[in-house]
């Protein structure tokens, strides 16, 4: 079946770990478990912690290791940061790996340092984790967007590297959707309505998105599934719903959270990716919708706009 992932930190834990990407067995992802997916584009994250002290350094290690892993499995993974190049993945039946960071205090006050990120072919950024960075507040230490931010933002409009509001506080959302033009994506985040976790969208941050022909990618973390925290494949799908009464049919996708969050019941990593789509197609979704949830959208999206 065909599958984009907005956000996994698969290659954050290979570098922290010194696991393999390809094959390893104490991880989500594999390349060899995802094997049977194609085309599959992995948005594969640089995660830079709240307390991290040298962030910089920090994502060059993880960088290093990506470009250590393209070396290592150049028949089965390619790095994507063009149209042209995701297009060419698809028709080799690589995974087609896109470069992001989950946590603008990678810049370290120094708007610079986006060059070295766009070097390296980062084509999205997260702009805060769960705390406050440079850029502005973060989903659990509210506060809005910083002159820096502003900044930021806009010197990542004009290289076309996407701002990723998952993890934003509601007052930065909101002063990114002032301050920016284009598509606004939330990579892995859920529905406040649904479940009330301030890392969870709420409706009126789901339709700004919407309006802004962005992107919403659905977070397989029970606590962002479910208030009790305790949650299954069916709970995915609940969120699914809610969006898709929102109008969300051309703008939802997956954003798994593999290896950075725990998974819900039956969600055993990538090789239960199938296993959700029949949860899907078991509701009455067709195959149509499904697919479009699973990889259309995100590759439309991307292809329009790396």
């Amino acid at each position: 079946m065909r599958y984009f992932d907005l956000h996994c930190d698969t290659l954050s834990e290979c570098a922290l770990r010194n696991l393999p990407l390809f094959n390893n067995s104490s991880l989500h992802l594999s390349l060899e478990r995802g094997r049977g997916l194609s085309p599959w584009v992995q948005c594969f994250a640089a995660w830079i912690p709240d307390d991290c002290r040298e962030p910089l350094a920090h994502f060059q290690k993880i960088a290093q290791r990506f470009r250590q892993e393209l070396l290592e499995n150049p028949g089965r993974l390619c790095q994507c940061s063009s149209r042209e190049e995701l297009e060419q993945a698809a028709k080799a039946g690589l995974c087609g790996a896109i470069f992001t960071v989950e946590g603008g205090s990678v810049l370290e006050d120094r708007l610079e340092n986006l060059e070295l990120l766009c070097e390296y072919g980062v084509r999205m950024m997260t702009l805060t984790w769960n705390g406050a960075n440079q850029i502005g507040g973060g989903a659990l230490e509210p506060g809005g967007l910083t002159e820096f931010g502003r900044k930021v933002l806009h010197r990542m409009e004009e290289m076309r590297m996407l701002p990723d509001v998952s993890h934003a506080s509601e007052a930065l959302f909101w002063d990114v959707a002032e301050a920016t033009k284009g598509p606004l994506v939330a990579s892995h985040s859920n529905s406040q309505a649904v479940c009330r976790h301030p890392r969870n969208l709420t409706d009126c941050q789901f339709s700004e998105i919407l309006r802004r022909d962005g992107l919403v990618g659905l977070n397989f973390y029970p606590a962002f599934l479910a208030e009790s925290g305790q949650a299954g494949l069916e709970d995915i799908l609940r969120h699914a719903e809610h969006f898709l009464e929102l109008g969300g049919e051309k703008h939802l996708a997956l954003g798994s959270d593999f290896d950075g969050a725990d998974m819900p019941d039956g969600m055993e990593g990538i090789q239960s990716v199938e296993k959700l789509a029949e949860v899907f197609l078991r509701h009455g979704y067709s195959d149509e919708l499904v697919d479009r949830i699973f990889y259309q959208n995100a590759q439309e999206f991307f292809g329009k706009y790396l």
